[in-house]
């Protein structure tokens, strides 16, 4: 079992300190979520019964591969993933050479978790069409593993077409992609062009059992089962290695946690005014509770 630390929403100074106690505490990965800008979004957000989105203007949101980068460059194990990068929402060659150059940074320690994004607001705002950012994601995945292979490439599409050119860098070894989304249309483009899966929100048990299924519908048309696909599952649930036992043995092979949000009195009351060290210290504990003894 792996464990994926959350770091949505944290201030931009605490993500160096907070990779750096990933990276001592057996975490696997440190996920960073992706927005462009806040705004009064048009758009409606897709999880909640209101439609406003669950953070405010002051939430940071920085750029997701110059933080790989930063945290990359005081690590030496964990890998780093993005829930999720829109790349649709940019073109074709920022999102190919952002990817790789944290790659070839980080020696190979980057997953990119794509989604086709909720927000049109961004995509009005870069110049990208909203409406066709589904078909866009699944033509920009092959044209993105090509680009990454080094050497001249050239792609003709519907949506992206380029002539022989060449990025440098490029990953030493292949950028694993993951698929974020729980539509129907996430889940098929996991089961049809998908290393893994990675939820962007917590799941019940139940809602995370009737994703599965569905996957795993979608994964036998393209004939695939969940063995080949690594499922990162974030649970609404008090987290226990008994717990995170049952669903690895259903076939999730990564646990998403955010440890700070049910901090224990006693930590809660000995970090007072310090939210760095309280997510730090929830950090240490996950890891004696829970990884330790998985």
């Amino acid at each position: 079992m792996e464990f994926w630390l959350s770091a949505a929403f944290v201030d931009t100074g605490e993500y160096v300190e907070l990779a750096k106690a990933a990276d001592r505490l057996g975490f696997s990965t440190v996920a960073v979520s992706d927005h462009i800008f806040y705004a009064d979004y048009e758009a409606r957000y897709p999880y909640t019964e209101s439609g406003a989105p669950p953070y405010d203007p002051d939430t940071h949101w920085p750029d997701v591969w110059v933080t790989i980068g930063a945290m990359a460059a005081v690590t030496e194990r964990v890998r780093f993933a993005t829930n999720v990068y829109i790349a649709p929402a940019r073109d074709l060659f920022t999102s190919a050479k952002a990817i790789s150059t944290a790659a070839a940074l980080s020696g190979d320690r980057v997953i990119a978790g794509l989604g086709a994004g909720w927000c049109k607001d961004e995509f009005l705002q870069t110049g990208q069409d909203f409406h066709t950012r589904g078909r866009r994601l699944d033509e920009l995945i092959p044209a993105l593993r090509e680009l990454w292979k080094g050497g001249m490439v050239e792609h003709h599409g519907t949506y992206y077409d380029h002539g022989p050119l060449r990025i440098m860098p490029v990953p030493g070894e292949p950028v694993p992609i993951f698929i974020g989304g729980d539509s129907d249309a996430a889940l098929r483009r996991t089961a049809r062009l998908g290393d893994g899966w990675v939820g962007n929100r917590f799941y019940s048990e139940e809602q995370l059992e009737d994703l599965l299924v569905r996957m795993e519908g979608f994964l036998a048309e393209e004939g695939r089962t969940l063995d080949d696909v690594d499922v990162i599952a974030p649970l609404a649930m008090p987290p226990s290695a008994d717990l995170y036992r049952k669903w690895e043995d259903r076939g999730v092979r990564g646990m998403m946690a955010m440890p700070w949000w049910t901090p224990t009195p006693e930590i809660k009351a000995a970090n007072s005014g310090n939210p760095l060290g309280l997510k730090i210290a929830t950090m240490e504990r996950y890891a004696e509770e829970i990884i330790a003894k998985m």
